[in-house]
């Protein structure tokens, strides 16, 4: 789904996003349900940011890549964690890219993620390439999802990639 933020869009960087686990929703300005299997999942777009809330049996889990003001906790390149049952992976990175590369994957990712039934983008008036996108999956148990985070600006583009799965025993030696 593709849609226009009703939001102005301000002049914000890639290096004021931030990253938290575990935040109450915030106010969003467009929202996708997924039912992946026994897994609800609710994409979040927030502005120049995202949120994923994922609801299964075994609890909860709240993502959180944003402009937090006030928040301690810069976007880390990698996170493992154990959340209950749950294993939770997160890696991110900045492309840097010059302006004609960055408007051609501007719409490459906006073309994919626009017409995928998973998947959750949105534009900001007054930049054709300031976008933030969303695209989640499940696959052998596990929940997924990607983000994109274009500060055009910049020429930055800011790619998350999580993975929650249920947590693995260990086997006795």
């Amino acid at each position: 789904m593709l849609t226009t933020l009703q939001t102005a869009y301000s002049d914000t960087r890639a290096a004021d996003l931030a990253w938290a686990l575990g935040r109450e929703p915030l106010p969003a300005l467009a929202v996708l349900d997924l039912q992946l299997a026994d897994a609800k999942l609710q994409l979040r777009l927030l502005g120049a940011s995202h949120q994923v809330l994922l609801e299964e049996d075994r609890g909860s889990c709240s993502e959180t890549v944003a402009c937090i003001p006030g928040s301690s906790t810069p976007l880390p390149l990698g996170v493992a964690k154990r959340l209950g049952g749950w294993e939770y992976e997160f890696a991110a990175r900045v492309e840097t890219l010059s302006e004609g590369s960055f408007a051609g994957r501007a719409q490459e990712l906006l073309a994919l993620v626009a017409d995928h039934p998973h998947g959750l983008a949105g534009t900001f008036p007054g930049s054709p390439h300031a976008f933030t996108a969303m695209l989640a999956q499940r696959t052998e148990g596990q929940v997924r999802w990607r983000t994109w985070h274009a500060y055009p600006q910049e020429g930055q583009l800011v790619v998350t990639r999580t993975r929650v799965g249920v947590r693995m025993p260990v086997p006795a030696l």
